[in-house]
């Protein structure tokens, strides 16, 4: 079965034996008592990856995002103001927040007037505007306006929590016509040649772009050790396991020799998927090669047969919905990675050929 559902982006696997062996899956002891053997080196590594000044390690974004507006709250009176296109993750420790009391509004997808209305009627309740959104939205292919959420939220003192999971070991710094790309994987800030600040924090799953199952916050020195010594799930969950902690210092150490080879390949697999399946009467969404790549149908029957179509012919796609920005259109979806090739696209094709997909409007 030719697969398009995996979003291990760089083809990263981790075998067993692959990795430096282990005594232990973990310590039994929480992260507050004890961390995993190379948890600060891995922390320390994603730091400068991403340009930050400290990072600590979560077991996933779940547990990272819960956590951090839990004790954000606590620090002072705030107001969470969510973008309302966010993955669901960040919706979820929304609601963690306003079943605890704390208010929460949302705003309009990637809309930075609706963003800057907001921060003002919340700091008018005088209450410290917490902003939250991701890197890259898949939903309609668009990189988040960072820069002009980043200079929103310094003007009246808020903190944007960013969700950089697409983002991080894809994207990366200096990004021009021939590599869209950027350079190096280190996410979201880096390829808007964005600096850090106090004001921004990064919380990022490793589990796609470099497939290992755990999770980074990134910002700020005195964030991050406040954050550490306060947070809930370093005392009542499980730290991340001994075997994730190596993949992802192995993910690492593989991205930083071969990491833009692969996001070479990757870059010319979803370039030729656009143009091959637009021969077909498939217009992507957006206009950026990320290697999440939706193409509108019309209606969700249309994306059904043709998502069937694809099964039978052996290929797994997926028929999903645009985020809103996009108008919630049916598409479907193809993801990729770096083990795909050119043959893989050309088998899409034929198979879209024989179908003889028409648009319904």
């Amino acid at each position: 079965m030719l697969d398009f559902t995996s979003a291990l982006y760089l083809g990263l696997h981790h075998p067993s034996a692959s990795l430096p062996p282990w005594d232990a899956l973990t310590l039994g002891r929480p992260a507050a008592l004890s961390e995993p053997p190379g948890s600060r080196l891995l922390a320390g590594e994603l730091a400068r990856l991403q340009g930050f000044e400290r990072a600590t390690l979560q077991p996933s974004t779940w547990h990272l995002f819960w956590d951090l507006l839990q004790w954000l709250r606590q620090q002072a009176p705030c107001i969470a103001l969510l973008d309302e296109g966010s993955y669901p993750i960040l919706h979820w420790a929304a609601n963690g927040l306003r079943a605890a009391g704390c208010p929460v509004a949302q705003f309009a997808h990637h809309d930075v007037a609706a963003l800057a209305d907001s921060i003002r009627r919340s700091v008018r309740s005088g209450r410290r505007p917490i902003v939250l959104a991701d890197g890259y939205c898949p939903g309609c292919n668009r990189p988040l306006p960072l820069a002009a959420y980043a200079s929103v939220c310094a003007d009246w003192d808020g903190l944007l929590v960013i969700d950089d999971t697409q983002a991080l070991g894809v994207l990366g710094a200096g990004p021009d016509r021939a590599c869209p790309y950027g350079r190096g994987g280190g996410g979201s800030l880096r390829w808007h040649g964005l600096a850090p600040s106090p004001g921004i924090a990064v919380g990022a799953s490793l589990a796609k772009g470099f497939g290992a199952p755990l999770a980074v916050l990134a910002g700020a020195s005195e964030l991050v050790d406040r954050f550490e010594r306060g947070s809930l799930v370093r005392v009542h969950c499980s730290p991340p396991s001994v075997p994730a902690i190596r993949a992802a210092r192995s993910a690492l150490r593989f991205s930083t020799a071969c990491g833009d080879m692969l996001r070479a390949r990757l870059l010319r697999m979803a370039v030729t998927l656009r143009r091959t399946l637009a021969e077909r009467g498939l217009v992507a969404s957006g206009s950026l090669p990320f290697p999440v790549q939706s193409f509108a149908v019309g209606r969700s029957g249309a994306a059904d047969r043709l998502y069937r179509r694809l099964l039978d012919g052996g290929i797994r796609a997926l028929p999903t919905r645009g985020c809103r920005a996009s108008g919630c259109a049916a598409q479907l979806t193809f993801l990729l990675t770096a083990q795909h090739r050119p043959r893989d696209i050309a088998r899409v094709a034929a198979t879209l050929a024989a179908a003889q997909p028409v648009r319904e409007h």
